[in-house]
């Protein structure tokens, strides 16, 4: 999934820098630096990856009022229905005061060709946004 919105996000006719980053490798100026972010998440026991958890651990007091209407989007791999990382991740970015910008990519179960095109247009959608400057 994160291959394909990295794709998306890397569209030949949208002209912004995108950066990778894994969960326990971003940490604070990645987060000042970037201004706009996809957050991507397996679905453990219904809610977030520790991984993600362990960034928003590490970076919410340090950026606490720096970060104020960054444009964000989620997607998440579930094994149940994943609203529980979604609320969870919801509920973190409001703390934040991050404004979400696209509905979330939810995708239960294998990856199929169809989940992977949204997931490329999820990428491409948040690019053109942040380079149209409407996000």
């Amino acid at each position: 999934m994160a291959k394909a919105v990295l794709e998306g996000a890397n569209h030949p006719d949208i002209d912004v820098d995108v950066t990778f980053r894994e969960a326990m490798e971003a940490g604070i100026e990645d987060l000042l630096e970037a201004d706009g972010i996809i957050f991507g998440t397996p679905e453990n026991f219904g809610y977030m990856s520790g991984a993600l958890k362990d960034f928003f651990d590490r970076t919410f007091y340090e950026v606490e009022g720096q970060v104020d209407g960054k444009p964000y989007c989620m997607l998440v791999g579930a094994g149940n229905d994943g609203t529980g990382a979604l609320t969870a991740i919801r509920r973190i970015c409001n703390g934040y005061n991050f404004k979400e910008v696209q509905q979330p990519i939810v995708v239960v179960g294998d990856l199929e060709d169809q989940q992977l095109q949204t997931c490329r247009e999820l990428g491409m959608a948040m690019a053109a946004g942040l380079e149209a400057g409407i996000f």
